[in-house]
């Protein structure tokens, strides 16, 4: 066929990821069909039907969701910092364009306003055409969408927040300034008193110790309360993600959730979160603690 797409990560009909950030490893997909490739502004967004993940949305050659496992991130980043919160009612999610994380914040019946800021309109054009299920939260009546840089954006509010997100790529690119303490200290002027951030943690256990160490040392830094947690996840590198909780309220224990859904509400909400997921994600390997500690 003429007008099939192609792509550089794609040989033999599977999708690869690999990356200096993961060295002598790589993640592969099985592809199905192209959906949809363009160079955005500011990186290369590709969109591919997998075999058995559903669609994954693909940003610089680095799998960003799928439809399959979305789910298990954008809970989790989202839950432990609002149920970490007595009653979140503005929230802003930077980055994550996707929509994802907007639809897990309005999930919360205290939640009165969500803004999402991503530096790319390629990604909420697109996920609206092709992950209607995640982009949702894009369009529901509490959601504002802003499109522009999340640090500009930041720099003028002070003390509006109860909650800040930070659903960003990789720490390589467009986002490294999202790792930043600078941007720690933009996040804590934006909070009111006792909010809380969680933010894309650096990857992973297994192969970003000496990064996600830093992390923690400079939110520790900025905030009383800094905590790293994680999910599993099968198509991000090694099969987790972290994230890291801060709170600007010294007493709050923001590994035990301070609001929770009833089982029956959080089985209706959720698929990956729950309030035991909440505490024990937060619970790590001893090589891991060791190193963090």
């Amino acid at each position: 066929m003429a007008n099939e797409i192609t792509h550089e990560t794609i040989k033999d009909g599977w999708f690869r990821e690999i990356s200096h950030m993961w060295p002598g490893q790589a993640m592969t997909l099985k592809v199905e069909k192209v959906l949809h490739h363009e160079k955005s502004k500011y990186q290369d967004v590709l969109i591919f039907k997998s075999t058995d993940y559903g669609t994954v949305l693909v940003l610089d050659n680095v799998i960003q969701c799928t439809e399959r496992d979305e789910f298990s991130y954008q809970e989790m980043i989202a839950h432990l910092a609002l149920n970490s919160h007595p009653e979140p009612k503005r929230v802003l999610v930077i980055g994550g364009g996707d929509g994802g994380v907007l639809r897990e914040v309005v999930k919360h019946d205290c939640v009165e306003e969500a803004i999402l800021c991503d530096i790319d309109e390629a990604v909420v054009r697109l996920s609206k055409e092709y992950l209607p299920h995640m982009a949702q939260g894009l369009s529901h009546p509490k959601s504002t969408v802003h499109i522009g840089d999340g640090f500009k954006f930041l720099d003028e509010y002070k003390n509006h927040f109860d909650v800040i997100i930070t659903d960003s790529s990789d720490p390589d690119g467009p986002a490294e300034s999202l790792f930043q303490k600078s941007y720690f200290e933009l996040l804590n002027n934006a909070l009111r008193e006792g909010g809380v951030i969680s933010t894309q943690g650096s990857e992973n256990q297994w192969l970003h110790l000496p990064l996600i160490t830093r992390l923690k040392k400079d939110c520790k830094e900025v905030f009383p309360v800094a905590e790293y947690a994680y999910t599993t996840i099968p198509t991000y590198p090694s099969g987790q993600i972290g994230f890291m909780i801060c709170c600007k309220d010294a007493s709050r224990d923001v590994k035990v959730p301070l609001r929770q859904w009833t089982a029956e509400e959080e089985a209706e909400k959720c698929r990956y979160y729950n309030a035991e997921m909440h505490k024990a994600s937060f619970i790590l390997p001893t090589f891991a603690k060791k190193a963090l500690q």
